[in-house]
């Protein structure tokens, strides 16, 4: 069984900055691609970033091309997001997840059935 956990949000102020933190852990393959998502208050969960396990394929939703940077560490099993320049429209609980596939996490990432507990992260305007 996968673990996901996920850490660093909060309040900040609209135009602030936060980094998250997602460690995996448990049965996992043995090279996986890691993304972060996000779910707003009434809304359904979106795809926000995805990073192949070479680092070389970086994956963004539109809305945070240019604010947002994944990044990943793959001797800690941890994938980061740092965020910058945010904006109300940001608000949302915030989730990490993998897969074999960079482009599933993109794409599949509804019919995933395991999620961690997810860190809440609140931009006031």
């Amino acid at each position: 069984q996968v673990q996901l956990v996920e850490s660093g949000g909060g309040l900040v102020q609209a135009g602030g900055s936060l980094r998250l933190s997602c460690a995996v852990s448990g049965r996992t393959f043995s090279r996986y691609a890691m993304g972060w998502f996000r779910q707003a208050p009434g809304k359904e969960r979106e795809f926000v970033a995805a990073i192949s396990w070479s680092g070389e394929g970086l994956y963004y939703a539109d809305s945070v091309k240019g604010r947002f940077t994944i990044s990943s560490d793959n001797a800690k099993n941890t994938v980061y997001l740092q965020m910058n320049s945010l904006k109300a429209e940001d608000t949302a609980v915030y989730y990490c997840n993998i897969d074999h596939n960079p482009d599933y996490l993109k794409t599949r990432y509804r019919a995933f059935e395991l999620w961690g507990q997810g860190t809440l992260v609140t931009v006031s305007s």
